[in-house]
């Protein structure tokens, strides 16, 4: 999944940069230009949350998701080996949850969109579902070899 989370790192990078310029922008449209630019806010919100479930899949491919290990970090070998697959598929099962809830969804909404600017829903709804997909199949992939014990977040 190298190539996967390439993709969504750049994609990330790009939502990130407009994330930080939309409101710069805004800001200096207003306050120098007297000429604020309609709906920035409301694109700022979508950036915001396109980022969010875009980076999602990218956390969880590199183990750096919080974690409370003590519990964990206490059992002996064996059974610390079962706990992470228990933990690795319940958190497959539930991304995977929420991916079909989100999936479900957009088709539900598929009319609907923001006021000022008109984004439909189902991009938002979007980022959410492949968000959730890709951290499910992560989380799959990691029933069979659970991620390292150590993490770099403490």
């Amino acid at each position: 999944m190298p190539i996967v989370s390439k993709l969504l790192s750049a994609c990330c990078v790009l939502v990130l940069v407009a994330l930080v310029a939309v409101p710069f922008i805004q800001v200096v449209m207003r306050d120098l230009f007297g000429a604020p630019i309609i709906g920035a806010e409301e694109f700022t919100r979508f950036l915001l949350i396109v980022l969010v479930f875009t980076a999602f899949p990218i956390v969880v491919m590199q183990h750096e998701n919080i974690v409370m290990a003590e519990f964990r970090e206490a059992l002996p070998a064996r059974p610390r080996k079962v706990v992470a697959f228990v933990i690795a598929l319940s958190a497959a099962l539930a991304a995977g949850f929420i991916a079909y809830v989100a999936w479900i969804t957009i088709f539900k909404n598929l009319n609907n969109a923001t006021p000022t600017l008109k984004i439909p829903f189902w991009l938002f709804l979007g980022s959410t579902f492949v968000g959730f997909a890709l951290a499910a199949v992560v989380h799959l992939l990691d029933t069979r070899h659970p991620p390292r014990e150590e993490t770099t977040v403490l």
